[in-house]
């Protein structure tokens, strides 16, 4: 998620034979459609996972992210309105359970693996339910594990999934490299009904070419540099996850009036397979 100006799966063992058409969104006026060529069998394993079964986060694999991101990247670089806690998240019924509050003032809980578990290439997924309401922003990403001595956005990011709740129905997947970041063209906004009303399983398939992005089985989005460089792919090393539900912010936006808080984001499971 974190564009850090702007800024972020089903366990399937066998993806789909027939090749897709993804439509990628290049600027405000340019639709470029692309054809994903076939995939074969997919023979990778379950190499770490968090469950979320017990009654306290695993620190493990874990670490929290506190505070409003003062004073080196105040808002945490999008004028977002939430201080990170480590006290708005829960385990219950086998699932980490994020809350946005606004007592006082807004805070939320940002988790992520960096230094714990990274990973590089392979199938990363997660299932989960976002909340709705105009101003919350939840998100499931990666970031270069080499972020303290390769700053953002040289190290790299992949955004799996974000949601914006000023814009119900539709789902956010993205890269950022020094190419193109921020406002980033690399980008799809895939509509999905309703989706505020159940589970999702988000995925990537990471490899040593390409990027494929999945929603609920189906292939919404590639990204493939044509060339590859320091500046437009940067994946080619280990990345950390990030889990976070931030509030307000330049992709955020403003909070609704109507918004009754608590509003809580509810993760499944996380999943790597190589």
């Amino acid at each position: 998620m974190k564009h850090l100006l702007f800024i972020f799966l089903t366990p399937l063992l066998l993806f789909s034979c027939q090749s897709d058409l993804t439509v990628k969104q290049e600027d405000d006026n340019d639709i470029v459609a692309e054809i994903i060529p076939e995939v074969e069998e997919d023979d990778r394993v379950l190499v770490w996972s968090d469950e979320f079964d017990g009654t306290t986060l695993d620190l493990n694999n874990w670490s929290f992210e506190l505070g409003d991101g003062c004073p080196n990247l105040c808002g945490w670089g999008n004028n977002e309105l939430q201080s990170y806690t480590d006290s708005n998240h829960r385990l219950e019924d086998g699932m980490l359970i994020i809350s946005a509050k606004n007592e006082n003032e807004y805070t939320s809980t940002r988790i992520l693996t960096k230094g714990k578990q990274e990973f590089t290439y392979g199938k990363i997924e997660t299932r989960v339910k976002v909340p709705s309401g105009a101003g919350l922003w939840p998100a499931f990403w990666a970031l270069g594990g080499d972020i303290d001595t390769n700053s953002w956005p040289d190290c790299g990011e992949i955004d799996i999934m974000e949601y914006v709740g000023k814009n119900p129905g539709q789902i956010f997947t993205s890269v950022h490299t020094r190419s193109s970041y921020g406002n980033t063209v690399n980008t799809q906004i895939t509509p999905v009904p309703n989706i505020e009303d159940d589970f999702h399983v988000f995925a990537i398939d990471w490899t040593e070419n390409y990027i494929d992005f999945y929603l609920d089985e189906s292939r919404v989005y590639r990204y493939a540099a044509q060339t590859q460089t320091a500046e437009t792919w940067p994946f080619n090393k280990p990345f950390f996850l990030l889990i976070n539900l931030a509030i307000g912010g330049n992709f955020g936006g403003p909070v609704a009036s109507s918004v009754q808080f608590p509003k809580e984001y509810l993760i499944d499971y996380v999943r790597v397979y190589q």
